[in-house]
């Protein structure tokens, strides 16, 4: 390796120089007060988990996620978390064991093998919150308020919030009674949304002209509210659940124009991005310029089973790296000190009394010191005193 690579960070990965990385803790901070103030509960899973812990119930997408290593100790495969969602199910199903609602937070460091779409980065700091132990359309529309709310604290405008629900698509192709092998080509056109193929595709089947109908229809339902009553019109009577679901989309989109009147709202009831762990409501937040949605969540009732706790569950994630990147963050800085070396303890008291003012004292080493300041400390008439700095 010449010595030019061994600065190299690997593709994807970055790091935060002094500016940037006081962004980042004070946009960190101030959502995860944010996310207090509406009763959420910080917790703080370990980086990496056994292998088989960390993936339970994430199902085969997040597995290609993660980064895997041999821990040492014991010989078991060991996995660095790619997402929070699973660490916090478990939480609170083997460690928490309250039967009531239970509103959680965290915000951290997680490592993915593949970068998310053309700007992605692998290293994102994950910020998010969960409620387990509800299942209604209040929990949603609560996380989706906090999820535009946190959105809002970070300085974006202009937000766009698309809509989804994953029964829409499991119904369709429930109804049109078809083998695994047609079902999983059907999801990857879904996901690839490519309408021409998907087209070509479907006219191959034999199914009836009724059934073609709904499995080209689905993915053209994408647009504003007029998507819910095309939806109903296409497929009035296919199942309850199809039904059920248009109309949890309609009270929570009515719910949530209401809240945030300013936020645009975009429903795709074809949506397979999300991870396929969610049950129910999907959702992703967007701002114009941005190709990569910028906080993403949905429900997913079904992930705290394997714990041997199965809970309702609803929640939200954002990258806070990104949120940092989209916005101009205003950190206030404190006024800085110069102060010499602090070798008396008189000058040593001084110090930290001003530190404990919210002064940034820095000891001068050597005569060097690179940056700007605003005061320096003098001896003066027998005490230590602040002297205005001429810069």
């Amino acid at each position: 390796m010449s010595l030019a690579d061994r600065w190299l960070l690997p593709e994807g990965v970055d790091e935060a120089l002094p500016e940037q990385a006081a962004k980042i803790e004070h946009l960190r901070r101030t959502l995860l007060n944010l996310h207090e103030s509406w009763g959420y509960h910080l917790v703080i899973p370990p980086l990496l988990e056994y292998l088989d812990s960390l993936l339970t119930g994430a199902g085969s997408d997040l597995e290609i996620e993660t980064f895997k290593v041999i821990d040492q100790l014991s010989g078991r495969l060991l996995g660095i978390r790619a997402d929070f969602t699973s660490q916090v199910a478990r939480i609170d199903a083997h460690c928490l064991k309250d039967n009531g609602v239970q509103r959680l937070s965290y915000c951290g460091s997680v490592l993915r093998t593949m970068p998310a779409g053309l700007d992605g980065t692998r290293s994102p700091i994950q910020l998010g919150a969960e409620i387990y132990g509800h299942g209604g359309v209040e929990s949603d529309i609560e996380v989706l308020s906090l999820m535009l709310q946190t959105l809002s604290a970070a300085g974006l405008s202009n937000v766009v919030l698309d809509l989804g629900h994953v029964d829409v698509v499991s119904g369709v192709l429930a109804a049109c009674d078809l083998n695994a092998d047609q079902k999983g080509k059907l999801i990857e056109l879904y996901k690839a949304k490519d309408l021409p193929e998907l087209d070509r595709y479907v006219e191959g089947l034999s199914l009836g002209n009724l059934e073609k109908q709904w499995l080209v229809g689905l993915p053209r339902l994408c647009g504003g509210k007029e998507v819910l009553l095309s939806a109903t019109e296409l497929f009035g009577g296919v199942n309850e659940s199809i039904r059920d679901a248009i109309v949890l989309l309609q009270e929570i989109s009515e719910s949530i124009c209401q809240r945030f009147p300013t936020v645009g709202l975009h429903f795709d009831l074809s949506d397979l991005v999300s991870y396929s762990y969610h049950t129910g409501v999907v959702f992703a937040a967007y701002v114009p310029g941005h190709g990569n949605a910028i906080a993403r969540g949905g429900r997913y009732n079904n992930i705290g089973q394997v714990f041997g706790r199965s809970r309702p569950a609803t929640g939200f994630s954002t990258d806070v790296k990104a949120l940092v990147s989209l916005t101009d963050v205003v950190v206030k800085k404190p006024k800085t000190v110069l102060s010499p070396i602090c070798s008396s303890d008189a000058l040593w008291k001084k110090a930290n009394s001003l530190r404990a003012e919210g002064y940034r004292v820095v000891e001068v080493l050597d005569n060097l010191y690179a940056g700007d300041a605003d005061f320096k400390l003098d001896f003066v008439d027998d005490a230590w005193q602040l002297m205005p700095v001429q810069n």
